[in-house]
């Protein structure tokens, strides 16, 4: 793969692959709804088709499943769109807006043959889709209309630049332009102690519930933002003990010293939750 030598090395590493091996092992979260038959004898529910309380939206387990096997699982992906078309389309939320489409993650990805898989059965193009399959006119035209591309940022705040570097040779031309406007790097994390990330890391419990708690976790300086039960956020740090999540930039997570324990702060963006860490 074509890796040019401008492009943060950290970024990959810290964003790219740490939210993708996330997704990768995202669960399947169970629906807590009653079995729409209850109640029903045989005779009621006798050749009727059996329809869950989303109807007629598509099913959440389903929409996830498309979305996480569209970053690796071409034969998954062809499965699941051959039963469900619509889901070509999918899209799901990791956590505090940070939507990603079935494309969105193929292209983050560099997965070329999923991305055009999907295109070809109904998948709208967009401008990162275009970045990481090389096609150069399509971000020119989004150039020419829209000022600033190159600072619009992709699902978990992956920049424009990062998916045509995932493109290899055939975005290199793309990646050259996209660079050429400036100011196309990924954001910067400021640098966290030693002592702040040990201050911060546990678990912060925000009620009974076996999921009511949050859990900070580090590998090496970077920290991971998880409620039990969902998918792990990577956190990319402003300063000064706050943060944001991936993908949603607008969201602050804050950690203060309140005597001897550490209180996490969620900003989204009046206060949402306060939590203090665990003994």
């Amino acid at each position: 793969m074509f890796l040019p030598q401008h492009v943060s090395k950290r970024w990959a590493r810290r964003n790219l692959l740490q939210f993708a091996a996330l997704a990768v092992s995202a669960p399947a979260w169970p629906l807590a709804a009653a079995h729409p038959t209850a109640g029903l004898s045989i005779a009621d529910v006798t050749d009727k088709p059996v329809l869950g309380d989303e109807f007629p939206t598509q099913s959440p387990q389903l929409v996830l499943e498309m979305v996480r096997v569209s970053h690796f699982d071409l034969k998954r992906v062809q499965q699941l769109v051959d039963a469900h078309p619509s889901l070509a389309r999918a899209a799901w939320d990791w956590g505090f807006g940070d939507w990603e489409t079935a494309l969105g993650a193929a292209s983050h990805m560099g997965n070329r043959p999923i991305a055009e898989y999907l295109v070809s059965r109904g998948a709208p193009p967009s401008l990162f889709s275009a970045a990481m399959l090389g096609q150069l006119e399509m971000v020119k035209a989004f150039a020419g209309v829209q000022l600033g591309i190159q600072r619009i940022r992709g699902p978990h705040s992956i920049s424009l630049l990062a998916h045509a570097q995932a493109g290899g040779e055939a975005a290199q031309k793309v990646y050259e332009f996209i660079r050429s406007l400036g100011d196309a790097e990924g954001d910067t994390s400021a640098p966290l102690s030693p002592a702040d990330l040990e201050s911060i890391v546990g678990g912060y419990p925000f009620g009974t519930a076996p999921n009511d708690c949050i859990e900070v976790s580090a590998n090496k300086n970077n920290l991971t933002w998880t409620r039990r039960g969902t998918m792990g956020r990577p956190l990319f740090h402003l300063g000064e003990r706050v943060f944001y999540p991936s993908g949603a930039p607008a969201v602050r997570i804050r950690f203060t010293q309140q005597g001897s324990e550490t209180k996490m702060t969620i900003h989204d963006p009046d206060v949402v939750l306060t939590a203090l860490r665990r003994k």
